[in-house]
């Protein structure tokens, strides 16, 4: 199955948690910052997103659409400089 079959999801951003956190939209699993994305470069994914992240969960592997989340973050940047 190509990315252009896929369902893309919304990610969601965890409430309460102390460093930003965001959540898959399919499954509710959080999404690995090593798995978050710029939809930009040798990353360009056919998605009309600025930020992808791809599940790591087993049963999951959805691709989601980071943007919403990110523009409710104070500081996104801050997620990328993070260790997963």
């Amino acid at each position: 199955m190509s990315i252009n079959d896929q369902h893309i999801y919304t990610a969601l951003v965890a409430e309460g948690s102390a460093v930003p956190t965001l959540l898959c939209g399919h499954c509710g699993s959080i999404l690995s910052r090593a798995r978050i994305f710029r939809n930009e470069g040798d990353r360009l994914q056919d998605v009309k997103c600025m930020t992808v992240g791809l599940c790591s969960a087993d049963d999951c592997g959805a691709v989601n659409c980071c943007d919403s989340a990110m523009a409710s973050i104070e500081n996104p940047d801050q997620l990328f400089g993070m260790a997963s």
